[in-house]
């Protein structure tokens, strides 16, 4: 295993595509620096009487909601890309038990993805500090970074579930068209159906969606949004594992049953 890990991890920091969505996700951190600049830049403009109505989102919560669909491209090329060159062949005389291959890809893809996703939040999180300082934005917190670290270490969990699930419906699809499209669809497309449910059907299956986990799992979820709050800390890292698990399961039994 330490050997197929080993082989997964020269190959993931190999890639170009893997340079090209780590440098993505760093321009989204400029981007949010960007905001954090131009909310400053607003606040100081306005008449101290309208400074209440000033509101830009959180930029960690931003970071956190770009960065998992581009972790989640990185998980669907390191599967995708073996099989659209023919190395996945190779891989699979090389190392036969497709079981061990599967499992070392994902261990480096969630490591990989949950380091770049907290670097990431936690470099949003330090410039927008410094940017707006003691600025009293809404939807900006002002809390200490160690009050803020389990919602940060849980929206990592958050970005290494998706890029987990990108790896696996790739396997599962063998095609990274399908396998973005479907990643779209759980991302942004089927949050905005949920959000247009009648009530409370929106609240409770909103609350199991991939992008309203992390703020539960931190026991921080906020009940006004598309995924509402109605999971505990613990029942929201059950579904998050489930995410993972379920898919995982059907790409190991696919991987097993037919030819690469």
């Amino acid at each position: 295993m330490i050997d197929a890990l080993a082989a997964e991890w020269l190959k993931l920091r190999t890639l170009r595509s893997t340079s090209l969505v780590l440098g993505v996700v760093g321009v989204v951190v400029g981007l949010m620096a960007l905001l954090a600049w131009y909310a400053a830049h607003l606040w100081d403009g306005l008449p101290p009487g309208q400074r209440d109505r000033l509101e830009v989102s959180s930029l960690p919560e931003l970071t956190n909601w770009l960065a998992s669909l581009c972790l989640a491209v990185l998980g669907v090329l390191a599967f995708s890309g073996e099989y659209g060159t023919g190395m996945i062949r190779t891989t699979f005389t090389v190392l036969p038990s497709r079981g061990r291959v599967l499992a070392a890809k994902a261990g480096v893809v969630a490591v990989a993805a949950f380091c770049a996703g907290l670097a990431a939040v936690l470099a949003t999180y330090a410039v927008g500090r410094l940017i707006i300082g003691d600025r009293l934005i809404r939807g900006q917190s002002t809390e200490a970074l160690s009050r803020q670290l389990p919602l940060f270490l849980a929206m990592s969990l958050s970005i290494a579930m998706f890029a987990l699930l990108g790896l696996c419906l790739a396997a599962i699809t063998r095609s990274a068209v399908a396998a973005v499209a479907v990643l779209m669809a759980v991302w942004y497309v089927v949050p905005i159906i949920v959000n247009n449910i009648p009530a409370p059907w929106n609240e409770r299956i909103g609350s199991i969606l991939p992008g309203a986990l992390a703020g539960q799992l931190a026991g921080t979820g906020n009940p006004q949004s598309v995924g509402g709050a109605l999971l505990s800390p613990p029942a929201a890292l059950a579904v998050m594992v489930a995410w993972v698990a379920v898919p995982y399961a059907a790409a190991a039994v696919l991987l097993a049953r037919r030819d690469a």
